[in-house]
This record gives C-alpha cells, structure tokens and sequence, in this order.
C-alpha cells in the first residue's frame, strides 16, 4: 500500500520523536540527579535506544519506510532509489520530531535537570560529547556505527524479524561503540535537541559545544551514502 506524503511526514516526525524520547530518556534516567536509574550502567541505555528505533520501525516501517534519520534518506537519494522532491519535507519533519521529543524529556525530568551541576551530563541528555575531546576520533566512531546502521534496513525478506533486528543492532552499536563519543549514527537525534540546548533555559546546561557540532552530521550522512551505494551495487540487481 502506498501511502500520500503527507502520511508518511506524520510518521516520520512521530517515529523520531519516539527514538529521541526513549534514547535520550534512558541518558536522563542514568546521568540526572536524583532520578530512579541514577548511576545505572551503559546497558540501560543501549537498551533504551535500540528500543527507541525497533518500536518505530515496527509502527511506521510499512508507512515510511521509517527513515527517522536524514542520513539515510540523503544515502537513499544520493542512490536513486527515494525521489529528492521528498528529502527536504522528510528531514524537515525528522529534525521537528527530534526536537518535539527531547521537549518531552526536558519536560518528564526538569525537576532533575535543576538538580543536575554537571553541564557535561546534562549536555549528554541532549547531544553526544566526544569523550577524548578529539574530532577525529568522533568522526571515525559515527562513520562506522552509521555504516551498520544503515545497511539494516534493507534486509527485507521478513519485515518484523528486520525490524527488531533493527532494535538489536542499535543496542549493540551503542553498547559496543558508545564509549567515545555516545553515539549519535543520526544527524536529527543530535543537531535537532542540541539546537534545544542552546535555547532552553537550563539551570546548569554550560556551553552546546557547537564546535564539535558538525561531526554526528557529517559522518553519519557520508557513511549512509557508501552504505547505501555500496549495497545497491553489490546486491541489489537491475
């Protein structure tokens, strides 16, 4: 079934505010003050991000194509095989959805966002943060947890088993490659709540760190577009 764009523009701004709030959500529950999963480890939030993109997937995956990431419908372009007359309304509604979905964490966790002194822990709700400082290394970490990323979808042979498979990927990504920088592998997920960083007015929320901004939005998209070229090619006939 075909879907109008209009639609598929729905699900694309709820799927990514749907990631946004339950991948950042399990950031706040573990680094905010005075919150139940204080303290808790790196798994719990894997598991919050990887739940954050399978329940999307399999809610709007059959409207969609649940892109909720502007790398990969840029890598689907950049292949011929999404139209570009739609790039720009659906990264459009994926930033909107980012940025509508880190509100509602903003909202569900205030009360421990002013308890919360250490900006580098309530930038980390919003934004990833390079932990060695190094844009080299960031850059290198997003280009290949973008890689696996994008690649996933296009196992297609059993859309539900995809998607949850899907799920368990981006926990094992953020689980296995989260230590230096987070990660973003999502250019929406990071620019769009980092942006609400700079606005909002936080007690404590120190500097938006526009400077290592560029890296989970270049990365990402450049590893989407060999992703996607590279599986066109190799496996994808006619």
């Amino acid at each position: 079934m075909t879907y109008d764009l209009g639609v598929r523009l729905a699900a694309e701004f709820i799927g990514t505010a749907i990631m946004v709030l339950l991948g950042n959500g399990s950031v706040a529950n573990v680094d905010l003050k005075g919150t139940k999963g204080n303290g808790s480890d790196w798994l719990l939030i894997a598991v919050g991000y990887g739940a954050g993109v399978m329940i999307p997937a399999m809610m709007f995956g059959a409207i969609s194509g649940n892109h909720i990431n502007p790398a990969f419908t840029l890598g689907l372009a950049a292949s011929g095989m999404f139209p570009w007359s739609e790039v720009l309304p659906y990264i459009a509604v994926q930033m909107a959805g980012a940025m509508f979905g880190q509100l509602l964490v903003v909202a569900a966790y205030k009360p421990h966002y002013d308890l919360t002194t250490n900006t580098q822990h309530v930038l980390g709700t919003f934004s990833t943060i390079s932990a060695t400082k190094s844009k080299l290394n960031g850059f290198v970490n997003e280009f290949i947890g973008a890689l696996g990323i994008t690649k996933a979808p296009f196992f297609q042979n059993n859309l539900g088993t995809a998607h949850m498979g899907l799920g368990f990927l981006v926990a094992t990504l953020v689980a296995s490659l989260g230590g230096p920088t987070g990660p973003a592998l999502n250019p929406a997920r990071d620019l769009g709540p980092r942006i609400l960083h700079a606005l909002l007015p936080l007690k404590h929320k120190g500097s938006s760190d526009w400077g290592y901004s560029w890296v989970p939005v270049v990365a990402p998209i450049l590893a989407a577009i060999l992703a996607v070229f590279t599986y066109k090619v190799l496996f994808i006939k006619g």
